[in-house]
C-alpha cells in the first residue's frame, strides 16, 4: 500500500465518510439501461469497481467481479456491506433523477465527476439514439493514462519541501448549529442564475466558493444574533489541481478555514468578501500542498506501525470530529458538454460529520444547483440565507428540501 492509495479505516459506520453526486434529467429513468452502462464502464474505470479487503495490517481495495447495486428508491443502504455487493459506490434513482453516492475515501469530487458524465454519456446514448461528441468524455477503449491512476505527486520534489511561513492555527470553541438532538438531518436545494452570481462576485472581490461562505456566516448569524462564538467556514480545494494535475482520480481534497468573529457581524459584504479571499488565499498556495504531502507521506511511515484495530478505532473519530460550523465545496462541473440539454439540475453532497452545516455547489447550463445539507431539520439558516440572498439582489429559485438521504458504511465480508 502507497501513500496515496485510499486510506479505508477511516470509513466505519459511525463515519461513513459518504459524498454523492444527482442529476435530474428530463425524462424518468430507465434502471434496466443504467445497469448495462454501468457494467461497460468497468473497463475504463477500474478503481471505482473494488472492495475492500484486509490485508497485513491494513485495509486495502481489491477488484470486484460483482455488479454495483441500482436501486428503484431514495431510501440509503450501507456501502462495503452485502446489500452494495460489497461494493464502495452504488447508484439509486427515483424518477426523473438519478445519484451515484461513492465513499469519499476512495475519491473526489474532480475524480467522480468524469465517471458520472460518462455514465450519463453512455445512458443518454442509447436511451435517445443520438451519437454525441466523444471528446472531453471518458469511454470504454479510451486509453488509462498514468496520470490519472499513479502517484499524483510524482514528479513534485516533497522530501525537500520547507514548512510554509502561514500556517493557520483552527479556531477553538467555534459556533455549533443548534439541534434537538433527535431531529433527521435535512438538504435544502437552490437555484442561482450563474450570470447575476457572478455580476456580484465581480463586483464585490469575490469568487462563488468565498461569496457562499460569506452569505452562509451571515445567515448563521443573521438566525442567532445572541451568539459570541465565531463561525468557522472551511472551503475545499484539491492538492492534486494545486499542483497541475487534474487527472488524477485519487481523494487528495483539503478545506482551507474562514473565520467570522462576531465583531465583524455589521460589517459590509465587500469588506467581508475581500478579507475572506485574504485568509484563503494566504492559505491556498502551491507551497503549502507541497508541504501537506510531505506531511502526509510521514503520517504514513507512522500509521504502518499501528495494529489494524487501533487505526479502525482511532482515524474514524478523528476523520469525523466536528471541525468547523460549516464547509462550502464548488467542483468544476460547468459543462457536460452535448449532455447539458438533456439535464435539468445538478447538486453535489458530502456527510455532514466534521460540519453542522455542507454547501455543496455545481454549476450547468449557466445556473449555480445548490444543496444546502444540514444537521437537524430546522429552517433557520435556510430562511436566513434566502434573506442574504434577497438583500444582495441574486435572484433564486427553491427547488424542494427533504431529508438528508446518503448511504451508510459497514464492513462485510473482509
Amino acid at each position: 500500500m502507497e501513500y496515496y492509495d485510499p486510506t479505508m479505516c477511516t470509513c466505519s459506520p459511525e463515519n461513513p465518510m459518504t459524498m454523492g453526486i444527482s442529476a435530474v434529467l428530463k425524462e424518468n429513468i430507465d434502471g434496466k439501461l443504467i445497469k448495462e452502462v454501468l457494467e461497460q464502464l468497468r473497463v475504463r474505470f477500474p478503481y471505482f469497481y473494488v472492495r475492500a479487503k484486509i490485508e497485513g495490517n491494513d485495509i486495502v481495495v481489491v477488484p470486484n467481479p460483482l455488479p454495483i447495486t441500482v436501486r428503484n428508491s431514495w431510501e440509503p443502504i450501507e456501502l462495503a456491506s452485502k446489500e452494495a455487493n460489497y461494493h464502495l459506490a452504488a447508484i439509486k434513482y427515483e424518477g426523473k433523477r438519478i445519484c451515484l453516492e461513492m465513499t469519499h475515501t476512495l475519491s473526489d469530487g474532480a475524480g467522480v465527476f468524469p465517471y458520472f458524465k460518462s455514465l450519463l454519456f453512455l445512458y443518454l446514448s442509447k436511451k435517445t439514439g443520438e451519437s454525441f461528441d466523444k471528446q472531453g468524455f471518458r469511454l470504454p477503449g479510451s486509453e488509462i493514462p498514468e496520470a490519472e491512476t499513479g502517484d499524483p505527486f510524482a514528479g513534485v520534489d516533497t522530501d525537500g519541501a520547507q514548512e510554509p511561513l502561514y500556517q493557520r492555527k483552527p479556531t477553538q470553541d467555534h459556533y455549533r448549529l443548534k439541534t434537538g438532538g433527535n431531529e433527521k438531518n435535512h438538504v435544502f436545494f437552490l437555484k442561482l442564475p450563474e450570470k447575476a452570481v457572478m455580476k456580484y462576485c465581480r463586483e464585490n472581490d469575490g469568487s462563488p466558493n468565498v461569496l457562499m461562505a460569506v452569505l452562509i456566516a451571515r445567515a448563521i448569524r443573521r438566525a442567532d444574533k445572541e451568539s459570541e462564538k465565531t463561525i468557522t467556514v472551511s472551503i475545499a480545494t484539491d492538492h492534486k489541481a494545486m499542483l497541475g494535475n487534474f487527472e488524477n482520480y485519487r481523494m487528495f481534497a483539503n478545506a482551507y478555514e474562514v473565520d467570522f468573529p462576531k465583531k465583524r457581524e455589521n460589517e459590509d459584504i465587500l469588506r467581508a468578501c475581500t478579507l475572506t479571499r485574504g485568509q484563503l488565499m494566504l492559505q491556498a498556495q502551491p507551497e503549502n500542498s507541497v508541504w501537506y504531502i510531505k506531511t502526509r507521506k510521514l503520517g504514513f511511515e507512522k500509521m504502518k506501525a499501528m495494529p489494524l484495530e487501533m487505526k479502525m478505532d482511532m482515524l474514524p473519530k478523528a476523520a469525523g470530529a466536528n471541525r468547523w460550523t460549516a464547509s462550502v465545496s464548488y467542483v468544476n462541473s460547468r459543462s457536460f458538454g452535448p449532455l447539458d440539454e438533456y439535464i435539468e439540475e445538478l447538486y453535489c453532497f458530502a456527510e455532514t460529520r466534521s460540519v453542522d452545516i455542507m454547501c455543496e455547489v455545481a454549476c450547468i447550463n449557466h445556473s449555480f444547483f445548490v444543496a444546502l445539507g444540514q444537521r437537524g431539520c430546522s429552517r433557520a439558516v435556510f430562511e436566513a440565507l434566502l434573506c442574504e440572498l434577497e438583500q444582495a439582489q441574486i435572484p433564486f429559485e427553491k427547488m424542494g428540501d427533504e431529508e438528508y438521504r446518503l448511504c451508510g458504511f459497514r464492513y462485510d465480508d473482509i
